[in-house]
C-alpha cells in the first residue's frame, strides 16, 4: 500500500476515534456513593434475611430442609458479589458472621449445589410502573472455557458450550424479565414467553432484526403494545395489503415509511436508536460478572445466571449515572 493511503487510513481512524461522543456524569457524588454501597456487607445481609434464614417446616413426611430458600439465595448472592465459588462462599460468609456476631449456621457446598437445581429468583423491580419501554436482547455466556493457548494450539473444541442470555430491559437499566437457554434457542421464542410474564402496561416494545416473526407482532398486539420498534429483514415484504378490512399493520406501517424515507431515518424518527441501552446492559453485566458461568449442570447454571441478574437489579436500584453529552 502507498504510503499517502496508509496515512490516510491512519488520519481516518483518528479522526473516528476523536469524533466519539464524550459524557460526562452530572449527579458524580450520588453515584460514587452508590459504587461504595455495593461493597457495603448490610447491604447484603440485613436484618429481614437474618430473621428468616431458617426455613419453615414443610409438612411433608421426611427430612425437613434446614434452610429457607432465602438464606440459600443471599449466600448465593455473596459469593457472586465478592466473586467466589461456592467452598470459598461459605467460608466467606462465616466469617462475616462471626465478625458480626451472628450466631447462624451457613449452608454448605454440597446444599448450595444442590438447592441450585430447583431455587427460584425473583428479580427486584418497581412493581408501580406503567407504560414501560420494553427493550430485548440476547447475548453468549461461555461455560466451558478454553485457554487461549490451546485455541491456538489446538483449535476450538467440539466441547466448547455456550449459553445464551436474554434480557428485556428498561430506558434506565432495571432488567424487568431475564431468561438462560441454550444458544439453539430463538430470539423472539423465548422474548414471546417473558412478555408472556410482564403485568404492567407495556407502552413500547424495541429489538433488533431477530424478533421481526409473526409471533413476536401477535404477542405485542395481545398485550395492546402501541409502538412495536422491531426494524424490518431487508427482503420484507408487506403482510397485509390494503384489500384487508382490519387495521394496519403494525409491521407494514414500519415498512411503508421506511420505503417512504430510508431506513435510517426511520430508526431515527421512530426511536429505535433505544435498542442500544440493551447492549448497555449486556455490556454492564459481563463488566461485573465476566462473560462465563462456573456452573456444570444447566439448572444450576440458570439459578447462577438469575443470581447474577438479581444482583444487577440491586445494584442499579442504589443509584446509577445520569450521563449527559459533552459538546
Amino acid at each position: 500500500m502507498p504510503k499517502n493511503k496508509k496515512s490516510k487510513t491512519k488520519n481516518s481512524k483518528k479522526n473516528n476515534k476523536s469524533s466519539k461522543k464524550k459524557y460526562k456524569v452530572r449527579n458524580w457524588s450520588e453515584y460514587n456513593k452508590a459504587l461504595e454501597n455495593r461493597g457495603r456487607l448490610q447491604v447484603w445481609i440485613d436484618e429481614y434475611t437474618l430473621e428468616n434464614w431458617e426455613a419453615l417446616p414443610t409438612g411433608k413426611p421426611g427430612a425437613q430442609p434446614v434452610y429457607s430458600d432465602l438464606a440459600v439465595e443471599i449466600t448465593l448472592q455473596f459469593g457472586q458479589v465478592f466473586s467466589q465459588k461456592l467452598r470459598q462462599t461459605v467460608g466467606l460468609v462465616r466469617s462475616v458472621f462471626e465478625l458480626m456476631g451472628i450466631d447462624k449456621e451457613v449452608p454448605g457446598y454440597s446444599t448450595l449445589s444442590r438447592r441450585g437445581d430447583s431455587l427460584s429468583v425473583d428479580l427486584p423491580k418497581n412493581h408501580n410502573q406503567d407504560g414501560l419501554v420494553l427493550i430485548a436482547d440476547s447475548s453468549g455466556l461461555k461455560v466451558y472455557g478454553e485457554g487461549e493457548w490451546k485455541v491456538r494450539k489446538h483449535g476450538y473444541s467440539k466441547h466448547r458450550t455456550w449459553r445464551k442470555m436474554h434480557l428485556i430491559v428498561t430506558p434506565d437499566g432495571e432488567i424487568r424479565q431475564a431468561e438462560l437457554t441454550g444458544n439453539n434457542i430463538s430470539d423472539d421464542s423465548v422474548a414471546v414467553e417473558l412478555l408472556n410474564q410482564e403485568d404492567a402496561d407495556i407502552e413500547a416494545f424495541s429489538g433488533d432484526g431477530a424478533y421481526d416473526t409473526r409471533k413476536m407482532y401477535d404477542k405485542c398486539q395481545e398485550k395492546n403494545i402501541d409502538r412495536i420498534l422491531i426494524p424490518p429483514q431487508k427482503n420484507a415484504k408487506i403482510w397485509q395489503h390494503g384489500n384487508f378490512k382490519s387495521p394496519p399493520h403494525k409491521r407494514d406501517e414500519n415498512l411503508r415509511q421506511i420505503r417512504k424515507t430510508t431506513r435510517e431515518k426511520w430508526k431515527e424518527e421512530s426511536g429505535y436508536h433505544i435498542r442500544s441501552l440493551s447492549e448497555t446492559a449486556m455490556f454492564r453485566f459481563k463488566t461485573v460478572f465476566g462473560g462465563e458461568l462456573n456452573a456444570r449442570k444447566f439448572k444450576r447454571q440458570r439459578t447462577e445466571f438469575m443470581i447474577k441478574v438479581s444482583i444487577l437489579n440491586k445494584m442499579t436500584q442504589m443509584g446509577m449515572p445520569d450521563s449527559y453529552a459533552v459538546t
